[in-house]
């Protein structure tokens, strides 16, 4: 979601997020993403958070196969990249600063039969929502989107536009910090929320929730 370019940071633990490249094998395919910490920050390269989310959607616990879904905060855009992969009709989102590096990530990594299942489209939380359809998504994809707290009402109120009573949200993070779990509190209220996956190697928790019905209607 934040487009903040950060200095570069020698620790060896960060090396692999300034490689121009980082690759993986997901639903039988090798997939290249394109990375460029030094342009656009956090947005450009890949994140734990989505490497787990994509070995829990591979995991076949969410059924993807012809299912509307959208992905927010994409970056690189492994996450609907995959999705997309796995059978699932998909719209990829970001800031719009992100949107030629995600298109050319999405472009170089799925096969040109694929390419009518995908969507690549500028989504800034909180804002043009009318653009996207009310409750016109199954499933709603998001991983390592919750860090900053000025966003936290935004992506609710985003969450709240996209999802109707059916609609799946999985959300992928680490819980660093008290106010990561300030969030989850908050999309408690909103939405009935519980952690069906947990990658212990890499810390990241995936959260699966669903929109809870109107008070009147309890």
């Amino acid at each position: 979601m934040a487009l903040v370019p950060y200095v570069e940071n020698s620790l060896p633990a960060l090396s692999k997020l300034h490689n121009s490249s980082a690759r993986f094998r997901f639903a039988d395919h090798d997939l290249s993403l394109a990375q460029d910490w030094k342009k656009l920050g956090v947005a450009a390269v890949v994140w734990d958070a989505a490497v787990v989310m994509c070995m829990y959607l591979e995991l076949g616990r969410v059924e993807l196969k012809g299912k509307r879904a959208i992905e927010l905060g994409a970056g690189t855009g492994l996450v609907g990249i995959v999705a997309t992969l796995l059978g699932a009709h998909v719209t990829i989102t970001d800031r719009e600063p992100a949107l030629d590096f995600l298109t050319a990530n999405v472009k170089a990594n799925l096969p040109q039969h694929f390419q009518e299942s995908v969507v690549v489209s500028e989504l800034t939380w909180g804002k043009g929502l009318e653009q996207y359809p009310a409750g016109g998504f199954d499933l709603v994809l998001g991983a390592d989107i919750i860090y900053l707290e000025d966003t936290f009402k935004s992506l609710l109120q985003t969450l709240e536009h996209l999802c109707s009573d059916t609609t799946v949200v999985l959300l992928a993070c680490k819980i660093r910090y008290e106010r990561d779990t300030n969030f989850l509190s908050m999309l408690r209220q909103q939405f009935k929320a519980e952690e069906v996956y947990y990658e212990k190697e890499r810390d990241i928790h995936i959260y699966k929730a669903y929109k809870l019905p109107p008070k009147g209607d309890l």
